[in-house]
């Protein structure tokens, strides 16, 4: 018996679409996450590790939608395949079975380690865009998220006692942000 076609996607940011990644491929079942390839904690990746099963294929547009790294890439495609699943990447037109042949495995890891690489000169790329517009003036930082106004009664009302995590929950903000708020106050 064949098994099922599942997709997986990943998008970077919220105001990514997905819609370009598996275009016109038939799957059976898909999951998609919304977070960083940097980001240890993908839920759907995780769904995706528990729903598939021997004789099933997973989908994915490209090796660095689905990995965070090489080693990570390596150590997901030897498990699904460790559990009879296809892995099949459409970007790269590749395959991996478990029954593949070091050529494959050569492949895998090349395409892999070119994927990092285009990832951390994309990261230094803006690291070197930032520091030149923060030297013309021209780069402010990320927009602050409370106003003098509310950074103030924050620290009044953590001062009185009221709990970090309500405060966060009010300003709407995370908990990290009360706590930096409150140490830059000092």
């Amino acid at each position: 018996m064949a098994g099922q076609r599942v997709g997986y996607i990943r998008v970077s940011t919220l105001d990514q679409s997905p819609a370009r990644q598996l275009d016109g491929v038939m799957v059976d079942k898909m999951f998609a996450d919304s977070a960083s390839g940097r980001d240890i904690h993908r839920p759907q990746l995780d769904a995706l590790l528990g729903f598939v099963s021997d004789g099933d294929t997973v989908i994915v547009h490209s090796m660095d939608r689905l990995a965070r790294n090489l080693d990570d890439l390596r150590g997901l495609v030897r498990t699904l395949t460790g559990h009879g699943v296809r892995v099949e990447f459409v970007t790269e037109q590749l395959t991996f079975t478990g029954e593949d042949s070091p050529m494959a495995q050569l492949l895998l890891s090349v395409m892999g380690a070119v994927a990092e690489f285009e990832r951390a000169l994309i990261g230094e790329r803006q690291r070197e865009g930032i520091a030149l517009a923060r030297r013309r003036g021209a780069y402010k930082g990320r927009k602050r998220s409370l106003t003098s106004t509310q950074s103030e009664e924050l620290g009044r009302r953590a001062a009185a006692g009221e709990s970090k995590a309500g405060l966060a929950r009010e300003f709407g903000v995370s908990r990290q942000t009360v706590y930096q708020y409150l140490r830059s106050s000092r």
